[in-house]
């Protein structure tokens, strides 16, 4: 006699419903009051549903913050932009489509990114691991760009790869976006226009 798991395509998509209620709740939640001042229960009245099922569809209060975070590590721009910077043979393309890339990862999850995780990010440890993972992740990413920049042979004479990676992260990282989007109220379109131009400026030898 051969044990077979049940699977009830309706109880599957009734989990998947109820998951993304609860993400949905806390993310309201979370931008609204802070994550410290919300709590599971109220996660769950939001969501219409028992503290139980918060629990066991998506997890304690740290593990709803990280299942917020994930899609913006994980969102396949990333993957399509680095693959056109690495088919690229113009250098000052290289450096606009990683603007344009970095631009659209942030404009996607600004809310999230900005409002919640930039100006009052949480101290659990175990989502402080998960933003450890993502600027790991984000230099990695920089530093296959700046591997570009090498093999064109476009970089300044004077500049190592490694400062390359540091430049790129200086004029593309994170906190380019958090200055000029979020704390000076620059539209997306100026901040890649200038975040692009003053990369080029600092890397390329356009000599």
């Amino acid at each position: 006699m051969t044990n077979r798991k049940y699977h009830s395509p309706r109880r599957a998509t009734a989990a998947a419903a109820t998951r993304e209620a609860v993400l949905a709740s806390a993310h309201s939640l979370f931008l609204e009051r802070g994550y410290a001042a919300v709590t599971v229960g109220e996660i769950a009245e939001a969501a219409e549903v028992a503290v139980p099922t918060v629990y066991s569809s998506v997890g304690n209060k740290p593990g709803i913050l990280t299942a917020l975070l994930e899609p913006a590590l994980s969102d396949p721009a990333n993957a399509r932009t680095l693959a056109a910077v690495e088919a690229s043979d113009n250098p000052h393309a290289v450096i606009e489509l990683t603007a344009e890339g970095t631009r659209i990862a942030h404009e996607r999850h600004w809310e999230l990114v900005y409002g919640l995780f930039y100006r009052n990010p949480p101290g659990e440890p175990a989502v402080k691991a998960v933003l450890d993972r993502g600027a790991d992740d984000y230099v990695q990413a920089l530093t296959r760009v700046a591997d570009r920049l090498v093999q064109l042979n476009a970089l300044r004479p004077e500049m190592s790869r490694s400062e390359a990676v540091d430049l790129l992260l200086f004029h593309l990282g994170p906190h380019a976006w958090m200055t000029l989007v979020g704390e000076r109220g620059w539209s997306f379109d100026r901040a890649q226009a200038l975040i692009a131009r003053l990369a080029c400026q600092a890397l390329l030898n356009d000599r």
